[in-house]
């Protein structure tokens, strides 16, 4: 676009550009109509939706910067340097602009083709139920050299647009709080949103993308020039390309741009992630038709111009096999099937995108005949193996209800034919899957039993994963298909398949190659939520007649924390507690623990170390500075380091004396609403740190606990195991049916986890890393969680 054309534009955005539809009226009684739901994802939603505006800024030309942030009091705030919305009174409406489109439903510049040409926003009713689904809003503009400011209240603004300044800059700011009488949960994932915000910078070259969060103090910035090439060797970067180049492809016409990025790797998965207008089409559409379309027509053509192909016709999946490929195509008027806008329906854009790919890819092919060599060896290597993959699909079939069932014989089926009511149990080996059979609801509950590991499919072409007994008896029970392009989510014969293991390395291990079967080869399934793991119980505890199961140590812990305050005196530098004392400082144990746990996560450092560092450090200001924090990090910790040296001006490094291993650690986190909060539970704990506590149990001598908060905990939970009888569990099969029952397979007992996607470029990296042909990625892998690991059976 021309500077000219961008100021006409400019001009042209003004109160007239805002066209109106329809008010709010009924967003807040049915959220899930304008958001998808108010569980976690709708909550991430609301900050696509203002962000997704300020793209709609840069797409126009007028944005190039981005900042998101996660605030300490629970609030997001999406800054741009666009041009500001409009802030005259709207002609028909009598407001301002800006309280039109933040209270009128279908309110927006993206009515007018002059303000926008393309659009990715959802209808044009984001930031309006951004701000309807908000216990608050702030809204702050800066525009033709004035600043304006705006709060609303649940949609309601408290007062009209005034005036609040001067600023030579630009831009807008929307900080909303979601607001609790709406959502399951109000906190933000950082890890989500920055997978999201790493996303939209690659789509659009030249764009930076900030994102940063107050409470965890992690920080990213996304820009990226090469765009969807960037993208391509992002995904590819664990993985080995046959040829080094990414192609690359881009076209506007005035009306439409097709952008295009791919190349080709050693594996045997496809990888194509296509986008409309920043949209993810995760279901694909005609743009993606369009696409294999002209590579598998190109690949004909040219293997047979080459006599490669010796009669032989290559499928679309052969052409594609180890193809990761980004495809991102801007459309003035996106039409999409379905409210989650996952799929493209627009008819003439498969010509288009064909047409314009088939003569790029011939030309290219041409100029680079020892790629498109490559490209072609690769499709006829795949090819051979679908052919020999052929009989041993047709064994994983199901049989029409003429013909004879093939369902494994191993399988217990049960008797309801209902899939949304049926569910299929994956257990490992007889011993369990016999517990589970005897247990189970017949009516509602199959299961089937895996003789020993599967194969591990990251490393197997399709032909050779096929031939593995349990991986057909595996595709034949749940009867869609194999292979994400011919799996049929309407023909799955369980709406919940659950992976049911041991909890021991082994288990763990069944678990992981049965995910990476999932994910290569029945994504559908996991987009479609019908994927589950179980979580059968770690402990069974019995004292007196009581008896419990428990899930994890956490839960342990709080049962023992339950029954000290009520059967223990606890006695501080000689006074005996009052039992509200006891359940107080119980509570903020449990409480303080669990933060400590949460930390551990997030700076992959040991818990014993991230309670040195609340310990030693106090609470600091964010405006002091990183010599400083440096300063004192190093003056508190000098009887725990060995060295500290700082690191690119924003983390430390220290080598503790205990292990005589170097940790690395931002010095953010001092200054960040996590560390406040360990600060604050630590302080109301600090009297204990030095006192002496001596318990007094029922029936027994007294004890007196080490010192230190930690000490303090680790003494309550082993002085509480030696009143109970505790069994852990290490296989299924140690329990009886009626156990499985009641603790794993019964729906009002059972704990399940349900398998999601939310960041699928992660996920990927993480299964070609975990479970490829690198040992290099596994074994640092391996180093650097080893010290997470808690009741390892060998």
């Amino acid at each position: 676009m021309s500077a000219e054309d961008k100021k006409d534009s400019a001009q042209q955005y003004t109160a007239q550009s805002i066209k109106v539809l329809e008010g709010l009226e009924g967003v807040r009684k049915r959220p899930a109509m304008y958001i998808g739901g108010t569980n976690i994802k709708g909550l991430h939603h609301l900050v696509y939706e203002v962000v997704d505006n300020s793209v709609d800024e840069a797409l126009a030309g007028f944005c190039s910067k981005i900042d998101i942030i996660l605030h300490t009091d629970g609030s997001c705030s999406v800054k741009d340097n666009g041009r500001g919305i409009p802030t005259d009174i709207h002609q028909t409406e009598k407001i301002s602009a800006a309280e039109v489109v933040l209270t009128k439903l279908h309110a927006g510049g993206k009515f007018e083709k002059d303000s926008y040409r393309y659009s990715g926003g959802l209808h044009g009713v984001g930031v309006s139920v951004v701000n309807a689904l908000s216990s608050q809003l702030d809204i702050e503009i800066c525009r033709n050299g004035k600043v304006f400011t705006q709060t609303y209240k649940r949609g309601i603004p408290q007062a009209r647009l005034i005036e609040a300044g001067k600023s030579d800059e630009r831009g807008t700011q929307v900080r909303f709080w979601p607001d609790a009488q709406i959502f399951e949960t109000v906190e933000f994932q950082y890890d989500v949103l920055a997978a999201r915000v790493r996303e939209l910078a690659f789509l659009n070259k030249g764009l930076a993308i900030n994102i940063s969060s107050e409470i965890t103090s992690q920080s990213a910035n996304f820009f990226y020039e090469g765009g969807i090439v960037s993208f391509v060797k992002h995904i590819n970067e664990k993985k080995s390309p046959i040829f080094p180049e990414v192609i690359s492809f881009f076209k506007d016409d005035g009306i439409y741009i097709v952008e295009l990025a791919m190349q080709y790797n050693e594996g045997y998965a496809e990888q194509t992630y296509s986008f409309v207008n920043n949209i993810s089409t995760t279901e694909g559409g005609t743009h993606e038709a369009g696409f294999k379309s002209a590579l598998t027509k190109i690949c004909n053509r040219y293997g047979t111009k080459l006599n490669m192909l010796k009669d032989i016709s290559l499928s679309s999946d052969d052409v594609r096999e180890g193809l990761t490929a980004v495809l991102s195509i801007k459309v003035p008027e996106p039409q999409f099937e379905g409210q989650t806008k996952t799929k493209l329906g627009n008819s003439d854009i498969k010509g288009i995108v064909d047409s314009w790919l088939y003569e790029f890819f011939g030309t290219y092919f041409e100029e680079n005949p020892g790629i498109a060599k490559k490209v072609l060896n690769k499709a006829i290597i795949a090819f051979q193996a679908r052919n020999a993959a052929k009989k041993a699909r047709e064994l994983t079939r199901r049989k029409s209800v003429l013909e004879s069932s093939v369902l494994p014989g191993k399988l217990a089926d049960c008797s309801e034919s209902d899939p949304a009511k049926s569910e299929l149990y994956i257990v490992e080996g007889d011993s369990a899957g016999g517990s589970a059979k005897q247990g189970r609801d017949r009516f509602t509950q199959a299961v089937l039993p895996l003789r020993g590991k599967i194969i591990n499919v990251e490393k197997a072409r399709i032909d050779k994963m096929l031939a593995n007994n349990e991986i057909r008896d595996l595709i034949t029970a749940i009867g869609a298909g194999v292979g994400n392009e011919e799996f049929t989510p309407e023909k799955v014969r369980y709406h919940k398949i659950i992976i049911m293991t041991d909890a021991d390395v082994d288990g763990a291990h069944i678990r992981i190659l049965l995910l990476t079967f999932f994910f290569r080869y029945m994504k559908p399934l996991i987009d479609n939520g019908y994927l589950y793991i179980a979580n059968p119980p770690l402990y069974k505890v019995k004292m007196g007649k009581f008896e419990q199961y428990m899930q994890d140590e956490q839960e342990f812990a709080a049962l023992i924390y339950r029954w000290a305050q009520e059967n223990v005196t606890f006695v501080r530098d000689g006074i005996a507690l009052a039992a509200e004392e006891v359940g107080t400082l119980l509570a903020l144990m449990d409480e303080y623990s669990k933060e400590l746990a949460k930390a551990s996560r997030l700076l992959s450092l040991p818990i014993p170390y991230i309670h040195l560092l609340v310990k030693s450090v106090a609470w600091l200001d964010a405006e002091t500075s990183i010599s400083q924090l440096g300063d004192v990090v190093a003056s508190s910790f000098k009887d725990y380091l060995v060295t500290i040296d700082q690191l690119e001006g924003e983390k430390f490094v220290a080598t503790f004396k205990r292990h005589k291993t170097t940790w690395t650690v931002p010095l953010k986190f001092f200054t960040s609403g996590e560390f406040r909060i360990l600060r604050t539970k630590f302080d109301a704990l600090a009297l204990y740190e030095t006192a002496t506590i001596v318990l007094q149990l029922p029936g027994r001598k007294e004890i007196t606990l080490a010192q230190g908060v930690m000490n303090v905990h680790r003494d309550i939970i082993a002085a509480g195991k030696g009143y109970m009888n505790v069994q852990r569990y290490k296989g299924l099969g140690e329990m009886n049916p009626e156990q499985l029952w009641e603790t794993t397979m019964k729906p009002e007992n059972r704990v399940f986890n349900r398998v999601t996607i939310d960041d699928a470029v992660a996920a990927d990296a993480i299964f070609t890393s975990l479970m490829g042909e690198e040992a290099d990625e596994r074994k640092a892998y391996i180093e650097a969680e080893a010290h997470f690991v808690r009741n390892l059976d060998i």
